[in-house]
């Protein structure tokens, strides 16, 4: 932590952080309560995940024992979510990490975080709209309602355009843009109807399970094929280490993988500021739904397991196939409508926590002050809103980016590792501060999150650390070129009333 002006790492105090948020012309709404922010969790976190990843993992990495595999993922999940927590509830403003990196870490680390979190959530969005345009026209092809070739995506044969993502992207804007209130009204209904979708999937799958099928809940090891190259995980580029499938260790190893089901509990730290008592209700928000997406994953993943042997599940649709299997196809159109309603929510959060954490860089002058102007009617960042909505539109509508869905999965852990080590550093800095959540057993517990992210970490591909280390030199030089001297705790000091 350093108070010289002329240093990377000049922090921005916790007291002029909050001192921001009320300024008539850069302060965002108030109008959340920790019900608004568990929808707003369980929004974000429950998507393909659940629908897909649970048949994936279950076939070729942990057997059974993938409900131990979600377990464990919750449990990692655990660690960052209490950090999270403390800190969204010591300093209640927009930004997430990157807040929370500035008033512990310093300015470049805070920049770093933050140019992370806008590139992991700009991906996450653009991703998320091109598989819900997929689950849409796959409804629609069954309704016999075809889109032209050329408007179906470029993952499409002859596809050169996703007009249904482009068009989703730009009306979760708009929506956006008119209120973050009317945005929480609209993610509760389809939340709920998600929800629904799921508990219909578990109380009806209990009808067809076959305890044969649970033998053997813990398979026998199998050694990995291990990649080659960029391919391979980091992990075994550096210490050799092979994963294996299946077996105790194979539980782990399916950890890492379904442990991006749960990406997104921390976008609800975004909206702090715009939370009415974000002392009691971000760690409610934070906490609530990640428990309540862990117990759903966990009972979803026991009965995909139950109803089919193991060995025999899809991989790309394996609860609606189960139902199939079963003799009940019916079930297989209910979980794509479930699947197809419930990406919305997840494209809108996401979108929303990316204009959050733009908002904030430039409220701090380390992008354009422009863009941290709100709306005088709406209270709401509309002009990051606007440029970041169309351009992903446009992303979204023309790319196809699913090589590049791994970028936010580790920028994501990235995220874990730096706000867990700023719990750490702002106990020693400021002990003075009032923390209404504490995360427990300090500083063990950030220790164990930063050791679970990086190992998580580890295992994704070389190449993805290449591409994410390309996307951080690009970072730097923008700090460097325009943030460092743009940067309004630069030109006035740390506790400065400007």
């Amino acid at each position: 932590m350093s108070t010289d002006l002329n240093s990377p790492f000049r922090t921005k105090s916790v007291e002029q952080s909050i001192r921001d948020t009320e300024e008539p012309e850069h302060a965002l709404k108030k109008s959340l309560s920790a019900w608004d922010l568990t929808v707003f969790g369980v929004g974000v976190i429950i998507g393909t995940g659940i629908f897909v990843l649970t048949g994936k993992v279950a076939k070729e990495t942990a057997g059974p024992a993938t409900a131990l595999a979600f377990v464990a993922a919750g449990v990692v999940c655990a660690l960052a979510a209490l950090c999270y927590a403390e800190f969204a509830s010591t300093v209640p403003v927009a930004g997430s990490a990157y807040t929370f990196s500035y008033a512990s870490i310093g300015e470049l680390p805070a920049w770093i975080i933050g140019w992370d979190l806008v590139l992991e959530f700009a991906l996450g969005t653009a991703v998320v709209a091109v598989g819900w345009s997929g689950y849409v026209r796959s409804l629609m092809d069954n309704a016999n309602i075809h889109l032209p070739v050329a408007l179906q995506g470029p993952d499409i044969p002859g596809g050169t355009f996703d007009l249904l993502a482009f068009i989703l992207v730009l009306v979760l804007t708009a929506i956006l843009v008119v209120g973050v209130k009317l945005s929480a009204r609209i993610t509760a209904i389809v939340v709920g109807i998600k929800v629904t979708v799921v508990l219909i999937v578990i109380i009806a799958g209990l009808f067809f399970i076959k305890g044969s099928n649970y033998e053997p809940f813990i398979p026998p090891a199998v050694k990995q094929e291990g990649g080659a190259g960029l391919d391979a995980p980091l992990v075994q580029l550096i210490f050799g280490y092979e994963p294996t499938n299946f077996g105790v260790m194979g539980i782990f190893t399916a950890a890492s993988v379904v442990f991006f089901a749960f990406i997104g509990f921390d976008v609800v730290a975004t909206a702090a500021e715009e939370t009415k008592l974000p002392q009691r209700d971000m760690p409610r928000g934070i906490l609530g739904s990640l428990l309540i997406c862990t117990v759903l994953y966990v009972a979803v993943s026991l009965v995909v397991t139950g109803m089919q042997h193991y060995s025999e599940l899809s991989v790309s649709a394996p609860l609606a196939d189960a139902f199939k299997a079963a003799g009940h196809p019916v079930y297989g159109g209910i979980i794509s409508f479930g699947a197809a309603v419930g990406l919305t929510t997840v494209c809108m959060i996401l979108l929303l926590g990316q204009t959050r954490v733009f908002f904030a860089m430039s409220r701090d002058g380390l992008l354009p002050r422009f863009f941290s102007v709100t709306h005088p009617k709406y209270r709401t960042p509309y002009r990051p809103t606007i440029l970041l909505g169309v351009i992903i539109a446009i992303v979204a509508g023309f790319t196809s980016i699913n090589e590049l869905a791994t970028l936010v999965n580790i920028g994501t852990l990235f995220a874990f590792v730096v706000v867990a080590l700023g719990v750490i550093i702002l106990r020693r800095t400021r002990p003075d501060l009032h923390r209404s959540f504490r995360t427990p057993w300090v500083p063990l517990v950030p220790i164990l999150s930063i050791a679970a992210s990086v190992w998580l970490m580890l295992n994704l591909p070389a190449e993805t650390w290449v591409r994410f280390g390309i996307w951080m030199a690009i970072g730097i030089v923008v700090y460097y070129a325009y943030g460092r001297r743009h940067s309004r705790l630069g030109q006035v000091g740390p506790d400065a009333k400007y």
